[in-house]
């Protein structure tokens, strides 16, 4: 059994998800703050080391015309550098839509936009697994 972290990368904020590939699926974590318009190392190494995932998943987010969306350049960044500092077999999936079926899915038990973004990073990580089979 192999566990991955997945993740909805924004500039302000990182939704974050764990899933497994025996089941195929996956369970929000949470959302993980950036500082000054930086990634929470910190908070996504902790993350790490508890859940000791074998890989990782990345949205990348794609406009409907099939163009790479504008914060797509921070996301393969970002995707790099997971791979750089904790040695991970990083992939990256088209996110596109991720957000709005998130709020969907939530309906009206929302609470907060963080749960949307981390909602986001379960379907991120479930879309990249159901590819895998």
């Amino acid at each position: 059994m192999s566990t991955l972290l997945g993740f909805d990368f924004g500039p302000r904020k990182i939704g974050v998800a764990v899933g497994q590939t025996v089941t195929g699926s996956a369970s929000p974590l949470t959302t993980i703050r950036s500082r000054r318009d930086k990634p929470d190392w910190v908070s996504i190494e902790r993350l790490v080391r508890e859940w000791q995932p074998n890989g990782a998943v990345v949205g990348l987010p794609f406009n409907m015309d099939d163009t790479e969306g504008e914060i797509a350049p921070g996301a393969r960044r970002f995707a790099r550098q997971l791979e750089g500092r904790f040695g991970l077999n990083v992939h990256l999936v088209d996110e596109r839509l991720t957000s709005l079926e998130a709020r969907r899915q939530l309906g009206k038990d929302v609470t907060s936009l963080e749960e949307i973004d981390a909602m986001a990073a379960k379907l991120i990580l479930e879309t990249w697994l159901s590819e895998q089979h």
